[in-house]
């Protein structure tokens, strides 16, 4: 169903870093929809939470690096949500929860900062 990730959509569109980073939270906002949909033990749903893991690995790594320069206090804000996000997608794939709406949501509102 998808075969894009995060790395490859950062080098096949030839956007900037910010229009990049928009073309994979939608993606992965797509797949989360369709996982939701699904049923937490679905395909949809292991391949959501695997794009999301990969994209908030990525993600989370840019915003470690130094040389990064969105402001210090919206960094750590952003790698707050980014172990959050995470942890809740380990939680769904392990049956502890079936909480996508609220990954979906989260990840629609920092596409939304994006824009």
């Amino acid at each position: 169903m998808y075969k894009f990730n995060y790395a490859e959509v950062l080098n096949e569109t030839g956007q900037s870093g910010r229009e990049d980073e928009c073309v994979a939270i939608e993606q992965s906002i797509d797949m989360l929809r369709a996982a939701e949909a699904a049923g937490t033990r679905s395909r949809e749903a292991i391949e959501a939470l695997f794009y999301l893991r990969r994209l908030w690995s990525l993600l989370l790594e840019d915003l470690g690096k130094p040389e990064n320069d969105l402001p210090q206090s919206l960094r750590a804000d952003l790698i707050s949500i980014g172990i959050w996000m995470m942890r809740e997608a380990e939680n769904i794939r392990t049956g502890n929860s079936d909480n996508f709406k609220g990954l979906i949501d989260v990840s629609t509102i920092i596409l939304a900062g994006l824009k």
